[in-house]
């Protein structure tokens, strides 16, 4: 039998390039949202040629892996955007029912990635996790919550566990979160006596992860999700008796 080898050939240094930066994102040191530094910067580091840079950005972004933002830069796209993003948001956003179906997938999601940030997160993590925590609890002293800084809790959080694949699905529906904060505390968490629950069960997840009790953030998250997911469900109990009248 006659064997078929080929030639190998020398790669581009643009393919080298390529290579690198996908590895990157693939080991989560380039994580979704990531800015890309400059053709220059990046030609300084690499020891290249800027056209060779510029060569290599094209082709990832050809990939789906990188995109170009109106105003200036290069950034890490997610992974699972195409597929999870846009349309779920759009029909999430105004349908309660969807909320809620929306809750129970943060259950599986968020609190496994409590058990694995706190037996995986950084040093610097961890005290991002408590400067964020000590902004809530500002914020309720002063009759007021951010939705921003409560989104940035749970990203922290999936960051945390230092899975790559983990952080691109949180990143593609990182809309679909925010849609059911934004609801949440819009619909309950203004009333009187739901900020201060709210600010405790961060407080116990940020604890639990802090001391690397990995049980402890898993129950003390899903005790927070089903937190919401009760208050959803008062939410539309409460539109449909609306309806009735």
């Amino acid at each position: 039998m006659t064997i078929a080898f080929k030639p190998i050939r020398p790669k581009k240094i643009s393919e080298e390039i390529v290579q690198q930066i996908k590895n990157l994102i693939a080991v989560g040191q380039l994580t979704p949202g990531s800015r890309i530094p400059s053709e220059r910067d990046l030609a300084a580091m690499m020891g290249v040629s800027r056209p060779s840079v510029r060569e290599a950005l094209m082709v990832l972004e050809a990939m789906g892996l990188l995109e170009s933002r109106q105003g200036g830069g290069t950034y890490v796209r997610s992974l699972t955007e195409t597929t999870l993003s846009d349309p779920l948001t759009n029909m999430v956003e105004n349908n309660p029912q969807l909320l809620q179906a929306l809750v129970e997938v943060r259950k599986g999601i968020e609190s496994w990635s409590a058990f694995l940030a706190a037996t995986r997160a950084s040093a610097e993590e961890i005290e991002e996790l408590g400067h964020l925590y000590r902004e809530m609890e500002r914020q309720t002293l002063s009759g007021g919550w951010d939705p921003n800084i409560d989104t940035k809790f749970h990203i922290i959080i999936t960051a945390a566990t230092h899975n790559t694949l983990q952080q691109h699905v949180l990143n593609s529906i990182h809309g679909l979160f925010s849609a059911t904060i934004h609801l949440a505390l819009s619909e309950f968490y203004k009333r009187a006596g739901y900020l201060q629950p709210l600010l405790e069960q961060h407080r116990m997840i940020y604890e639990a992860i802090s001391l690397r009790n990995p049980e402890v953030a898993r129950d003390r998250m899903m005790d927070h999700l089903e937190f919401v997911e009760e208050k959803m469900r008062i939410l539309e109990e409460e539109k449909v008796s609306l309806k009735s009248f």
